[in-house]
Parts: C-alpha cells; sequence; structure tokens
C-alpha cells in the first residue's frame, strides 16, 4: 500500500524535465539574447564525469556557466555532456540531471534548487536569485567555475 503522494519528487521530476528541455533547445538553436545558465552540480557524483583535475579542485560541487564559449552539447534523458573553456583548456564534462543543485538563468532572474540529491528526500521548490551579471555574446560561449552565494537569498 503506497504511503501517499510524494509531490516533493514529482516536482524535482518536473523541474529537471524542465532543464532538459531548455538545454534540448539550446543544443538546437543556440543560447537566445542574453540568456546564459550557472549550473551547479554534485562532482561526486556516480555518473559525473570531469576531468580528473576538476574532481580535484572541486571535490564536492561545481558551478559552471554556459554562456560565451561551448561546444558539443549532447542533451539526453539522463543527462548531458558539454565542452567548456577552462581557461583555454577545453574539457569535456558530463552531468547527469540527478547530480544537479542549481540552475540559475539570471538573465531573466529564473533559478531552480534542488535542496537534495537523494529523491526520497527532495521536497524544494523553484526558488528565484536576487539577481545576476548581465548576459554575454551568444556566438561566442566562455565557462567559468563561480560560487552562487551571491545570488541566493
Amino acid at each position: 500500500m503506497s504511503e501517499g503522494i510524494d509531490y516533493g519528487k514529482l516536482m524535482h521530476r518536473a523541474m529537471r524535465g524542465l532543464i532538459q528541455e531548455v538545454l534540448t533547445g539550446v543544443q538546437k538553436n543556440g543560447l537566445p539574447g542574453e540568456h546564459h545558465f550557472f549550473i551547479t552540480f554534485d562532482t561526486s557524483h556516480p555518473d559525473a564525469e570531469l576531468a580528473d583535475w576538476l574532481s580535484d579542485r572541486y571535490p564536492e560541487e561545481m558551478t559552471v556557466v554556459m554562456q560565451r564559449w561551448y561546444d558539443d552539447l549532447d542533451v539526453t534523458d539522463e543527462g548531458f555532456g558539454i565542452t567548456l573553456n577552462f581557461g583555454d583548456a577545453p574539457e569535456r564534462l558530463y552531468i547527469p540531471y540527478d547530480a544537479i543543485k542549481t540552475f540559475v538563468d539570471p538573465s531573466v532572474e529564473f533559478g531552480l534548487r534542488f535542496e537534495s540529491q537523494d529523491d526520497d528526500d527532495e521536497d524544494d521548490g523553484p526558488e528565484a536569485p536576487d539577481d545576476g551579471p548581465g548576459g554575454g555574446e551568444p556566438e561566442h560561449r566562455d565557462a567559468e567555475v563561480v560560487s552562487l552565494d551571491r545570488f541566493r537569498k
């Protein structure tokens, strides 16, 4: 017999579906206008893939920026692969949706936060950041590691 409806888990699944839909659109058409994303993820997630030097430097979590330079965006049902530039060193990453902790588009003050990576504990909903930096140039996209603390309430 079921214990009830787990709205938190259902909401997080829907939020991850929204991220997948947004990234699928970017894969097909590029980033429109001033849109850009700060994506914080759990680097210790068993399905996350990143260079050893990045996982050594960021053993728990890391924030990447999809803005001016990115390449080979490959969106799947489980996550996405992307090549980002870290100080003129392109690196391939694979980020499972389950590893995402925050997804923020500061150009429109939109953000999602996942309080727990454990599906049984997920119960937080979407949250908008206070403010964000200006947008970039859609033709040339850069990645950088930043802290989202300045965007949290």
